[in-house]
């Protein structure tokens, strides 16, 4: 969908939760908007700013060295009052007032569905920029944030690696992605973890404690006395990791311990992919509303720069490799591993 009018002034919010590499979109917008003549603001703690019209001017002074830092300078928030037709009216009030001709917000599906509240509201364009950890956005291939995020959990699981071997326990370590397994299968992946539990593998058969101390005691027969990772998506497990850990103890008999990574994962220096993506996608939102565009996400796919319906981004579902979860439970499986061999050698 596409307008004619003329861009003078661009709003710009961070909403949702906070993702390593916000900061460098933010600063693509404003460089990038700067350089055609254009002003920006941005509205503090996403739409719940924009209904207080608490803003501030962003220019190169604000922005110029700030794509190291995590977080976001202008805050994020979640906002219930804003999901109202009346919350949504207020916001078009008020960006009325500050003369913003076109706006742009980075953050998640959620963040994108108030975008489309928004438009319901106010005429003017709408560009929506991925940022979220989990991923999980139809339409782009990698999300800001993302890349740090597993990189954050692979340089955990890798420290727990090496007191889990000094020890031969078992760790259950679990990370962010309720609802998708983004962060836990690359981080497995990525830390040869033994085990992962992600929500798309517990939709047709969840995992049992009876399958999950049967591949521990099989991965210590075929390696003897080891260590023994297993990586959890948050919420995925009754009681979490805590209660697994306890479980496991239960029916192992040998040390079993729980490492919840939590909101770490959000936080440290963003990755140089992340910043490089977060500018890529910063430039282009601004290139797409001064074409008019309105109503879609600036997302990558193999590695070019793409638009996708916003309503898209959330409706329809974004499916996890296959080869990597193969990769996981089949090719890099200890026991079945083991088996396979047994085989060859006895024939």
């Amino acid at each position: 969908m596409s307008s004619s009018r003329s861009i003078e002034r661009i709003a710009v919010i961070t909403s949702g939760g906070d993702a390593p590499g916000m900061n460098a979109a933010l600063r693509a917008v404003v460089l990038a908007a700067e350089h055609d003549g254009i002003d920006v603001v941005g509205f503090r703690h996403g739409y719940e700013g924009l209904l207080n019209n608490d803003y501030m001017k962003l220019g190169r002074h604000e922005v110029e060295h700030i794509l190291q830092y995590s977080g976001t300078i202008i805050k994020s928030a979640r906002s219930e009052r804003f999901k109202s037709d009346e919350g949504g009216i207020e916001a078009a009030r008020n960006l009325d007032a500050q003369h913003v001709d076109a706006f742009i917000v980075i953050g998640g599906d959620g963040s994108f569905r108030g975008a489309n509240h928004l438009a319901k509201f106010w005429q003017g364009p709408i560009i929506g920029i991925p940022g979220t950890i989990d991923n999980d956005l139809y339409g782009t291939d990698h999300t800001i944030g993302y890349d740090t995020a597993v990189e954050t959990a692979m340089d955990a699981l890798d420290k727990i690696r090496d007191t889990a071997e000094a020890m031969d326990r078992v760790f259950i370590v679990e990370v962010m992605g309720r609802n998708a397994g983004y962060i836990a299968i690359s981080s497995a992946m990525a830390s040869g973890a033994e085990r992962m539990i992600l929500p798309e593998l517990q939709k047709d058969k969840p995992l049992t404690i009876d399958a999950l101390v049967k591949h521990v005691e099989g991965v210590n027969r075929v390696r003897g006395d080891s260590s023994y990772v297993m990586v959890l998506c948050e919420n995925q497990w009754p009681g979490g990791a805590v209660r697994l850990a306890e479980q496991l103890e239960d029916r192992l008999n040998f040390p079993c311990r729980p490492c919840l990574l939590g909101h770490v994962q959000r936080g440290g220096r963003p990755t140089a992919m992340d910043r490089i993506l977060a500018t890529r996608l910063g430039v282009y939102a601004v290139q797409l509303v001064q074409e008019g565009i309105t109503g879609v996400m600036a997302g990558i796919e193999r590695n070019e720069l793409v638009t996708t319906p916003l309503e898209d981004t959330w409706v329809k579902r974004k499916v996890l490799s296959q080869e990597l979860i193969d990769i996981q439970t089949k090719w890099f499986n200890p026991i079945k591993k083991d088996r396979h061999k047994a085989t060859v050698d006895k024939a």
